[in-house]
């Protein structure tokens, strides 16, 4: 599977950005994907099992529990395939942050 057919899936997406920030169990994962998503246990395992397959997630054992965690690997390779489009985008951000450095100061002169 291609890494954008993995990531193109709002579910897997969600389940990264939760292991984003650190390990978590697979009952964790599960239960918040399932109160946002509304899916099944085994819908939300099969996620996992897809991220795992395909190496955006690791998982370790610890007694009975399962620990996932992301794997940045695969998204370094992500990373470095937009990099040449990031010009279409960086001199849009880049007068952003023109423009809102601009305000605060412009603010802090008035205050």
């Amino acid at each position: 599977m291609h890494a954008f057919d993995v990531l193109g899936d709002p579910v897997r997406r969600r389940i990264l950005e939760l292991l984003s920030d650190g390990e978590r169990t697979s009952g964790a994962v599960t239960s918040i994907i399932q109160e946002e998503f509304g899916i099944s246990q085994p819908a939300v395992s099969q996620h996992l099992r897809v991220l795992r397959e395909n190496g955006f997630a690791t998982v370790r054992a610890e007694g009975t529990r399962r620990l996932y965690a992301v794997d940045s690997e695969p998204l370094r390779e992500v990373d470095e395939w937009l990099s040449r489009f990031r010009r279409f985008w960086s001199q849009h951000l880049d007068a952003l942050g023109t423009e809102l450095a601009r305000g605060r100061r412009e603010r802090r002169q008035n205050d």
